[in-house]
């Protein structure tokens, strides 16, 4: 007689299966998070982007005001500007930094319609604004005192660090919130400008009356043009990431990959022992001590030191990544630079190597341009 198969014993049957069904939770739990992660990310962008969620963004502000009827067409290039521009339209102008070439900021003066200038560089307030001088910068949060209405409507606002403005000659201007904020006419358009960007922004919306500022400011038209250039005009687009370079049929080995070395983890996790504590003397928060520095150099005007500050941290930092000594001469690091990250050769040269700030707003300007050198050659 033949025997019959054989069947595995009972409990060896019970200790397989939670096995296979921890292994199965476990994969689902990391498939949920990656999906929940992906549809929650906050879409990136640069300051005053009207499609970035992130908190130096503008979305929020720019879906409030499609919302309340105004038309927003959102401008790349100055070409786009001049083709969007009318007479009854407002001309937003932010993240002027970026603006190097002084063709196109002439371009921009000559656009017709008025005109919303916020934040801008001393080059970009000479051309866009020649009838007014910068005056020393303070940390605003006050009242309007001043009878423009879009100002009164708002109330008190908090703008941060931001630059105030004075008429150089006789010009007729108001001037509200100790001057971060001035209004005046000038060949049949009306002129504003603000010396702060943030309470524009997503984080900066719901602080004081700033929400209502924006609004009223940005709103003063029913249509808006809105340019916030994040690069400098021609330059090349964002560099790929290193996912663009796995191929799709690679994609669920990455996966299992990852969740093998979880399952690893959490193995050899079981295997250690309690953590020790101990008890640290003294406890100095990084934060503390960079804003202590900077209240040295701001309250000694020491804008050329903090300037070379960051452009020396920004080099210490760049140089290992692309394989460049430290004794190479700045034309060279220049051109290694601009090729890395697919940025103007005149813009990496003038943020690295160019001349000091001459106001706390250029330094401001600064840190954000090495920011964005820095993460166009990381991320390249």
């Amino acid at each position: 007689m033949g025997a019959g198969p054989v069947k595995p014993a009972p409990g060896i049957t019970r200790r397989r299966r939670p096995w296979r069904a921890m292994v199965l939770a476990l994969a689902a739990i990391i498939l949920v998070a990656a999906v929940g992660t992906y549809l929650t990310a906050p879409r990136p962008g640069g300051t005053m982007d009207p499609a970035a969620t992130s908190p130096s963004g503008a979305h929020a502000l720019v879906t409030l005001l499609r919302d309340g009827g105004v038309e927003v067409v959102v401008a790349n290039t100055v070409a786009d500007v001049e083709r969007s521009a009318r007479a009854d339209s407002l001309l937003l102008v932010a993240q002027t930094h970026y603006l190097t070439d002084s063709s196109l900021l002439q371009r921009l003066a000559q656009a017709p319609g008025d005109l919303l200038l916020v934040e801008p560089t001393a080059r970009a307030r000479r051309a866009l604004t020649p009838k007014l001088r910068i005056t020393a910068a303070e940390q605003f949060a006050s009242q309007p005192k001043c009878p423009l209405r879009e100002a009164n409507r708002a109330g008190k606002v908090h703008f941060g660090p931001s630059d105030a403005y004075q008429p150089r000659d006789d010009l007729e201007v108001v001037s509200c919130y100790g001057g971060a904020l001035v209004r005046y006419r000038d060949a049949g358009r009306t002129v504003t400008v603000v010396g702060s960007s943030d309470f524009m922004t997503n984080g900066g919306l719901l602080k004081e009356g700033n929400a209502a500022l924006a609004m009223n400011l940005a709103g003063d038209r029913p249509r808006v043009v809105w340019y916030a250039p994040h690069r400098v005009e021609g330059q090349t687009s964002e560099p790929g990431s290193l996912s663009d370079l796995i191929p799709t049929n690679v994609t669920w080995i990455v996966w299992q990959l990852w969740l093998v070395v979880l399952l690893v983890a959490l193995w050899k996790g079981r295997r250690l022992g309690p953590l020790v504590a101990e008890e640290i003397p003294v406890v100095v928060r990084a934060s503390e001590t960079v804003e202590g520095r900077g209240r040295l150099y701001r309250s000694r005007r020491a804008r050329d030191r903090a300037a070379e500050a960051l452009r020396t941290a920004t080099l210490q930092r760049l140089l290992p990544r692309l394989g460049i000594g430290p004794g190479t001469d700045p034309p060279a690091v220049v051109t290694t630079v601009a090729r890395r990250s697919g940025a103007d050769p005149e813009f990496v040269r003038y943020h690295l190597y160019g001349p000091p700030p001459a106001t706390d707003q250029d330094l401001l300007h600064l840190a954000r341009a090495l920011d964005d050198i820095e993460r166009q050659v990381t991320h390249s």
